[in-house]
């Protein structure tokens, strides 16, 4: 079974996640503990735990398919080893909010060198903080979002993200989500069905399906490996829609939250609808996307 849905607002207080999910027809989301801009922020309240985790309940959402996303500003490969420490700690708070919230899954960007360290350094700074995170905390997973590449941003290959979980010493609590655009951007053709193909081909041999944990399903404004992240909404860029189908028909993205982060979220439920319409019929084309809804590029994810 799939479970689609999308990166959904928290305006509010984070137990409206679950219901602005339920309002776009979505079976699994995402969502940001805390602001995402942000180093710290107020600690949960009680009463906002218990909003949080009756509104899953009462909407129908296991913790297995909702996928938080922590904070853009932390990297976990810093060369600096002070600043190291600090962006380690912020993660281990991340873990420690969804701990409360009763979630099992953290998806991160796994970090970036900043031109002062080798890429292999890089990686074994992010296993390193994954190993203190891991330790610090209790039953929630670390998932590895593979990157575009962009700037000094490590992650945009399998097999970095490989030597990232070879470092990780619990490998029970580390996991992989794939993002479309990213791994266009990185050099992957899953446009077509050769490309993808052979890309899923690589990430078991790399990786390993079993540390699928969950996907970003977004179309690509920017071109195969040009390791630039611009995400677009579906059928509307480069990587077209069979990409999606394939996707919906295959049954290794069973059981995992598929998660929009396309740029119009005015058309998320028309997304997740035609997604799911993939799986048995052909759907309705897609609406164009509204430039006036749209976030500006970089904003989000």
């Amino acid at each position: 079974m799939k479970f689609v849905g999308a990166h959904v607002s928290t305006a509010g207080g984070v137990h409206k996640a679950p219901d602005n999910a339920a309002e776009i027809g979505a079976k699994g989301f995402a969502l940001f503990t805390k602001n995402q801009r942000q180093w710290k922020a107020p600690p949960l309240a009680a009463d906002e735990i218990k909003a949080f985790k009756d509104n899953c309940v009462r909407f129908g959402y296991l913790p297995e398919h909702i996928l938080p996303h922590d904070s853009y500003l932390i990297n976990l490969g810093q060369p600096d080893d002070v600043k190291h420490r600090a962006a380690t700690d912020a993660f281990i708070d991340e873990m420690v909010r969804c701990q409360q919230l009763g979630l099992i899954l953290l998806n991160f960007h796994p970090g970036s060198h900043l031109g002062e360290i080798s890429e292999a350094e890089c990686l074994e700074r992010i296993a390193a903080a994954i190993n203190r995170a891991l330790t610090e905390t209790d039953s929630v997973t670390a998932v590895i979002e593979n990157t575009a590449g962009q700037g000094t941003n490590v992650g945009y290959n399998f097999e970095q993200v490989a030597a990232i979980i070879a470092g990780v010493k619990d490998k029970s609590r580390v996991g992989v989500c794939i993002d479309t655009c990213h791994t266009f951007a990185a050099g992957y053709d899953i446009s077509t069905d050769d490309g993808f193909d052979w890309t899923f081909s690589q990430f078991e041999r790399h990786i390993g399906f079993k540390y699928l944990r969950g996907m970003h399903i977004n179309d690509a404004k920017s071109s195969l490996g040009s390791h630039v992240d611009r995400h677009e909404n579906l059928g509307k860029g480069n990587l077209g829609e069979n990409v999606f189908r394939r996707i919906m028909q295959d049954p290794r993205f069973d059981s995992i939250p598929l998660v929009l982060e396309t740029i119009d979220p005015s058309l998320w439920p028309e997304e997740i609808a035609w997604l799911y319409g993939l799986q048995e019929a052909k759907p309705e084309p897609l609406k164009k996307a509204s430039k006036k809804a749209a976030p500006a590029d970089g904003e989000l994810f």
